[in-house]
């Protein structure tokens, strides 16, 4: 697939099946990662492949519990608008079938010789937007989530994962329910600016 095309039809696919993914298939996803770049080369990054049911069911509960506390009380009020309704119902599915997943993806960042979050963030989520466009050409669906964070000790007891190692994003890997499609986004000339803040130009 042309990576214009890609990008272009890559959408947060949260209504996953759960059929099989191949080691195979998964595996092309993280070598994408693995090219992205990183300050240094320094490479910070790990991936906890997770296909275990009841390692998946345990953080699942974790990320409804999450799900529930931070959206929960907005749930009518979202559901009501039509405007969020949509993207709201597919995270909400997404968070009641967590554990139903395939493949979770846990992508993670070695704190050493990083500065800050920020910086972390930087070595870490190219290689995971690599993953996401590769899983996008291969016809597979994923979104990027951070809930499992309000549980990041559990998450990292669980897994093993050892201090000075920090969880930045999970990602469930499936076959797609829906179908891939344009975005709904701003155009860019509402979003850029020439030479100064607030300067725009016309497409």
């Amino acid at each position: 697939m042309d990576i214009l095309e890609a990008i272009n039809t890559q959408r947060a696919m949260r209504r996953l099946k759960p059929d099989p993914v191949s080691d195979e298939l998964i595996w092309k996803l993280l070598d994408a990662a693995i090219r992205a770049p990183s300050g240094g080369n320094r490479q910070p990054w790990n991936f906890v492949v997770i296909r275990d049911r009841e390692t998946k069911e345990k953080i699942g509960a974790w990320y409804l519990e999450a799900w529930n506390k931070l959206y929960g009380p907005a749930r009518q009020a979202m559901t009501a608008n039509p405007d969020l309704a949509r993207t709201f119902n597919s995270a909400d599915y997404l968070a009641n079938h967590l554990a139903e997943v395939p493949v979770l993806i846990l992508a993670t960042v070695q704190q050493a010789g990083v500065a800050s979050v920020s910086t972390a963030g930087a070595s870490i989520y190219p290689a995971v937007q690599n993953l996401m466009l590769a899983a996008r050409a291969l016809g597979l669906g994923t979104t990027l989530t951070t809930l499992h964070s309000d549980h990041e000790g559990d998450v990292k007891a669980l897994l093993g994962i050892p201090e000075g190692v920090e969880t930045m994003a999970l990602i469930p890997v499936g076959w797609p329910r829906g179908k891939f499609g344009p975005g709904q986004r701003l155009p860019v000339e509402k979003v850029t600016y020439s030479d100064n803040w607030g300067a725009t130009r016309e497409k």
